[in-house]
């Protein structure tokens, strides 16, 4: 057995199956002939915050994406919070009810207020009433620390604080897992610390979080697990501290040299 079987036959052996909120079995994902991703296995418990790096192209987004079937996999079964992801349109929306998605580009209505673009989704999917939910939008938008900017218009406001919205938002769903592609690669450098703090707020707040990022920082601080991504297949995880200072397959050797060195 090689030392990357032993880290993940250890790390598998230390979960609890009793708060598996996530279990992704022998998932495979093809664009057209492209074989995107190749027999994924990943289980997630209650609370832990995952982090997910690798290249350019190696599956990430695409893996986090399946998770509520912004991308639908060939092969294999998710299960999140109990249900199967089918074809089954009701199983769909009861999972994307449980799960928060934050993008790389912020996707906020433009003509709708930061306030209404938080109170939209709790208004017409869980249909609550409107008070009830400005009420929450408030609470949340003053959690990611901008609560005088609820009668703004996204347009009006600065790149870090459209993605702060953006989580707001995906928060006002009261979500069980929150899902994160590439949240600060469309930031400017200045912007992205505001962020990834509100990111490790939430981290410490007991979120489940799986993160696709290249924030190593963030990963080093706020991760529980960090899962190495190549060429469609999960190639090494482990603890940050296992996977930063003794990473043991080759190509995650030379991935944190090229990144660590910047």
């Amino acid at each position: 057995m090689t030392t990357v079987e032993e880290s993940t036959q250890r790390i598998e052996s230390s979960i609890d199956p009793s708060r598996l909120v996530v279990e992704i079995t022998g998932m495979n994902k093809w664009f057209g002939a492209f074989h995107v991703l190749k027999n994924i296995n990943l289980r997630v418990t209650s609370g832990e915050r995952i982090v997910i790096c690798g290249p350019s192209g190696s599956g990430k987004s695409t893996l986090i994406r399946c998770i509520n079937r912004l991308e639908v996999h060939q092969r294999g079964v998710i299960v999140v919070d109990g249900t199967e992801l089918t074809r089954d349109l009701k199983n769909i929306e009861q999972i994307r009810s449980e799960v928060g998605m934050v993008f790389q580009h912020f996707n906020l209505f433009p003509h709708l207020t930061v306030l209404e673009n938080c109170t939209l989704g709790p208004v017409w999917v869980r249909r609550m009433p409107k008070d009830e939910a400005e009420e929450i939008a408030r609470r949340y938008l003053t959690r990611v620390r901008i609560p005088e900017q609820a009668d703004k218009y996204p347009g009006q406001l600065s790149g870090g604080q459209q993605q702060r919205v953006a989580i707001a938002r995906a928060l006002c769903m009261q979500p069980k897992i929150m899902l994160f592609d590439e949240p600060t690669s469309a930031l400017d450098p200045e912007m992205i610390k505001e962020v990834l703090d509100t990111m490790i707020e939430l981290a410490e707040s007991g979120m489940t979080m799986l993160v696709v990022t290249h924030e190593m920082g963030f990963a080093r601080r706020a991760a529980d697990r960090v899962i190495f991504m190549d060429g469609g297949e999960i190639i090494e995880e482990n603890t940050p501290d296992r996977f930063f200072d003794h990473p043991q397959n080759d190509r995650t050797k030379l991935f944190l040299s090229q990144i660590l060195s910047h």
